[in-house]
């Protein structure tokens, strides 16, 4: 017998990959079109709280998982993993390379970016909504 009532639903992963993709597609628009233009300081600041998820995930895997009342735990560890881990390379690449403005390269890392960082955000909301014995 299935006693798990996630099964017939999108779970609130699938909601967090939905909004990031949007943020991440609006972001590298509004950057080709040159509404918005990103400082490195952003990226930095990127980078760094993307650390700061990975430490905080690691020790959330070292000290354990919660009670296991969610129905997804692990589906939302993994996407705060992708997450921070993707928003750490993406960082890195906006920081190594110096791209124009309105460059199109430079416009679709920025998206994906932010589409990592608002999944580590979106997913870390999951993972709480985890630990807190969520009624689904």
């Amino acid at each position: 017998m299935n006693n798990n009532s996630c099964s017939c639903r999108f779970g609130c992963t699938f909601w967090a990959v939905v909004a990031s993709v949007i943020v991440g597609v609006v972001t590298a628009f509004l950057q080709i079109t040159g509404t918005i233009t990103v400082a490195p300081v952003f990226s930095w600041v990127f980078f760094g709280i993307a650390v700061l998820f990975l430490v905080v995930l690691t020790g959330f895997v070292l000290v354990g998982n919660g009670d296991g009342t969610c129905c997804q735990p692990c589906t939302a560890l993994a996407a705060l993993l992708i997450g921070a881990l993707g928003t750490v390379i993406a960082s890195l690449v906006i920081l190594a390379f110096a791209f124009v403005a309105t460059s199109i390269v430079g416009a679709v890392v920025l998206g994906i970016e932010l589409l990592f960082f608002t999944l580590t955000l979106t997913s870390s909301a999951c993972v709480i909504n985890c630990l807190f014995g969520c009624q689904n």
